[in-house]
């Protein structure tokens, strides 16, 4: 399985490898690579887990539920992406490709897919669904998070997109599971 999921990653890696990069070489630009370095760290949790903390003190009762639907899809949706990258075992594209720069520090040796815009996405939805004033911040915002992973030489733009489709299908299986009232 490993070896068929690993000729699978090398194709996609040639046709992907020119979107890499294309978008990486922004990270040339030091204004580019420090915006998109702190856009990164914002996704690393400091944004979301400081609106889950204000969710409930701004909102009371009401904000308390939609803070603890997005504490939950956080851990369901770290211990996934964990364990898909440990079976997976896709390198980064800075590791694979040697003109990709790499241009933030990486959590983790692995790309597939990505924690940051599974958790992005996730927790926009489930913030949202909460309070959709929040879209005008958080739609951008997460969208932002997705790109810097692709520029900073992090992931690949599959990564991305199957990280960004794990975590809309995590936040709807959340609500469902984990009603509001």
């Amino acid at each position: 399985m490993n070896i068929q999921v690993n000729s699978l990653f090398r194709r996609v890696d040639a046709v992907e490898e020119r979107w890499c990069l294309s978008l990486n070489r922004g990270c040339r630009l030091r204004a580019v690579r420090d915006f998109f370095t702190a856009v990164s760290r914002l996704g690393d949790g400091v944004l979301w887990y400081t609106l889950m903390g204000l969710m409930p003190l701004v909102n009371g009762r009401a904000g308390l539920m939609p803070a603890i639907r997005m504490g939950l899809a956080g851990l369901v949706g770290t211990v996934l992406y964990k364990y898909l990258k440990s079976r997976l075992v896709r390198e980064r594209p800075f590791i694979s490709h040697c003109r990709i720069l790499q241009g933030t520090r990486a959590l983790d040796r692995y790309s597939f897919p990505s924690g940051h815009t599974l958790h992005a996405v996730s927790f926009t939805i489930l913030a949202v669904n909460a309070f959709p004033a929040l879209a005008a911040v958080l739609v951008p915002f997460a969208m932002l998070v997705a790109i810097s992973r692709v520029v900073l030489g992090l992931h690949y733009p599959s990564d991305v997109i199957v990280g960004a489709l794990v975590g809309g299908v995590l936040a709807t299986t959340t609500m469902v599971l984990v009603p509001l009232a």
